[in-house]
């Protein structure tokens, strides 16, 4: 078996198309939902673009009670792809994936059935094999499934893929990574926030660091306030019993919001390699200001306390809105403004970069209308496939100088063919087995990240309701003074 010598690939020299090393992929909580939605119709798709390994087996594990044998397993998986893939499960690709897939229940005391199905995996590869296991179980199985790896020997000098949630607060969180790094070592350990796979989150790095037109005026001097918006137009959907012990906190802000306010405002790494990226932005987290609960707005929607499951006096926000500042000196004195929670009036996923007003104002400080034009602004849509928006003032056609909304937009689906994309999931799977650990979140981020919480989780305000279909609660707008939130309008 080979051991892990790739701890650092480099993003920036790798050749487009480079294939990962023959692996065989473990997917524990195989005939689970996740496993279902995105990680089975995710391999077929890589299989299907030529990304996976030139020889490779997938395993399908879960506890007895709910083990599979080969063929169902293989069933499952058409139906999986059926459903969610974005091709049928059909044809000479088809029967050639179907052809790598089998499972091998496991339980804590019982692991022999996965043994010997990773073992005869192995064998069918052949020569040098590298394993990746990836975790999609729930948080209270995460301990027993590592602890297992590591004592049948399946961990050496494997990969893992760890779901989020990274604990709940900052005891929690340290306890995990004591389990994982008890059989892991951080250069094997792959935290996957599905976030972080969108291209348009990629193309974050790529329009600051690549464009002289961007990064020299991406800092105070040039930026009045920044937001990070992520609301969602479903409610909880039944899942009541995992919303109950999380929120929205700690489920949206600290796992997804935080790490892209990380790429947003890291410092220009020396190198586009996952050791200088992770380690930028980590400096960001470092300088992240204590959160004060005073910034901090907590909304439940109307009606939550009567779905199946919720408790009648719940206390557990569906809803979060912050003010955060970092202490730096790039962004001193400017505040990210981030927002999520469910049953809002939109779906949308936003970043919005508002630039600060010419330092003498040569035009009228309101237009005509009696309205006051309002500064211009970079905003990033990072939802699928993604766009980037420009939005400044031009003078309108007419005898009078007179201002008007102008806008500037790339549409990442009318730019480049669509065809090579890749969703998230499969994006970080496919990092994952090439050992770039780039747009994974490291164990000193996610720690520090829960100390800056941990005045927020001690002592939370209380919850304030808001209807659904709104952008929740109306003190909201308190916390972004003088400035406002950049949804529902978008500009």
């Amino acid at each position: 078996m080979a051991t892990d010598d790739r701890h650092d690939a480099t993003r920036s020299t790798a050749p487009a198309g480079r294939l990962p090393d023959d692996h065989v992929i473990v997917i524990c909580g195989a005939t689970g939902d996740l496993a279902r939605r995105k990680l089975l119709p995710g391999l077929f798709h890589l299989a299907n673009a030529g990304l996976l390994p030139t020889r490779y087996r997938i395993v399908g594990t879960a506890p007895a009670a709910d083990a599979l044998g080969d063929e169902e397993f293989r069933e499952h998986a058409r139906q999986a792809v059926a459903e969610f893939g974005r091709a049928a499960p059909e044809g000479p690709s088809w029967r050639s994936f179907v052809e790598t897939l089998s499972f091998g229940a496991a339980d804590p005391g019982d692991p022999a059935p996965l043994l010997a199905a990773v073992q005869e995996a192995e064998r069918a590869v052949g020569g040098s094999t590298r394993r990746l296991f990836h975790l999609a179980v729930p948080p209270v199985a995460f301990g027993s499934v590592v602890t297992m790896l590591g004592a049948t020997g399946l961990s050496d000098g494997a990969r893992v893929i760890v779901e989020k949630p990274f604990g709940t607060d900052l005891a929690s969180a340290r306890a995990l990574n004591d389990t994982l790094h008890a059989v892991f070592d951080e250069s094997r350990v792959f935290r996957i926030d599905h976030f972080l796979g969108k291209e348009s989150v990629d193309n974050i790095l790529a329009l600051r660091f690549a464009n002289g037109l961007f990064e020299p005026v991406w800092n105070r001097d040039h930026i009045s306030h920044v937001q990070i918006d992520v609301p969602e137009s479903i409610d909880i959907q039944g899942r009541a019993r995992f919303f109950e012990g999380t929120g929205t906190f700690r489920d949206m802000i600290v796992t997804h919001l935080f790490q892209l306010l990380g790429f947003v405002a890291m410092e220009p790494p020396p190198r586009l390699d996952a050791r200088s990226l992770r380690e930028e932005k980590t400096k960001v987290f470092r300088s992240l200001r204590t959160l004060d609960p005073a910034n901090v707005v907590r909304g439940q929607y109307e009606g939550y306390r009567d779905e199946p499951g919720v408790a009648p006096g719940s206390d557990t926000e569906t809803f979060a809105a912050l003010r955060v500042e970092i202490d730096n000196w790039r962004w001193a004195g400017v505040p990210f403004h981030l927002r999520s929670g469910k049953a809002l009036a939109e779906g949308r996923h936003m970043v919005t970069l508002t630039f600060r007003q010419p330092p003498l104002r040569m035009f009228p400080a309101t237009a005509p209308d009696g309205t006051t034009p309002r500064p211009g602004t970079l905003a990033i849509d990072f939802d699928d496939p993604g766009r980037i928006t420009v939005r400044f003032l031009a003078k309108e056609p007419g005898p009078d100088m007179r201002l008007g909304r102008a806008e500037m937009v790339f549409d990442y689906a009318g730019s480049f063919a669509q065809e090579h994309t890749l969703e998230a999931y499969e994006h970080l799977i496919l990092e994952a087995m090439l050992g770039d650990q780039s747009l994974f979140t490291s164990a000193e981020g996610i720690d520090r990240l829960w100390e800056v919480s941990e005045p927020l989780l001690k002592d939370p305000p209380p919850v304030e309701p808001y209807p659904k279909g709104s952008w929740g609660p109306d003190s909201i707008h308190r916390l972004v003074r003088p400035h406002h939130w950049y949804l529902p309008d978008g500009r």
